[in-house]
């Protein structure tokens, strides 16, 4: 029979040790399990995320962190936060499936879109 050195115990060890802490760590949960809120900040004239994937019933919150004004406006015009100022932020919940795009009307460089995908997965 080999006999453990230190060397072998501690590496042994730490692979025990790093084994449990994967046992023990959060699972990510995989369920939708009701609303939830996403949030896209905007800063450095960017939209962060600039594409946000969300179910039917999710609010995605835009907060401004620039220090010039920003709006979430979509292309289509069907919906817009209005001017948000430093630090201020806007909700909106999305009901329907589809992909909604937008983009500052103050900065049109700045681009993004909210995926509503079904809570079927579709």
């Amino acid at each position: 029979m080999r006999q453990l050195t230190s060397f072998s115990r501690r590496r042994f060890g730490q692979g025990l040790g790093a084994s449990l802490a994967l046992v023990s760590a959060p699972q990510i949960a995989r369920a939708h399990g009701g609303a939830h809120v996403v949030t896209v900040r905007m800063s450095r004239f960017a939209f962060l995320p600039a594409g946000v994937e969300i179910r039917p019933g999710d609010t995605v919150v835009w907060t401004n962190e620039d220090l010039a004004p920003h709006t979430a406006t979509a292309h289509d015009g069907s919906w817009d936060t209005g001017a948000l100022e430093t630090a201020t932020s806007r909700r909106m919940v999305f009901t329907a499936p589809g992909d909604f795009e937008y983009f500052c009307a103050f900065h049109p460089h700045m681009i993004g879109t909210v995926a509503v995908r079904p809570s079927g997965g579709g």
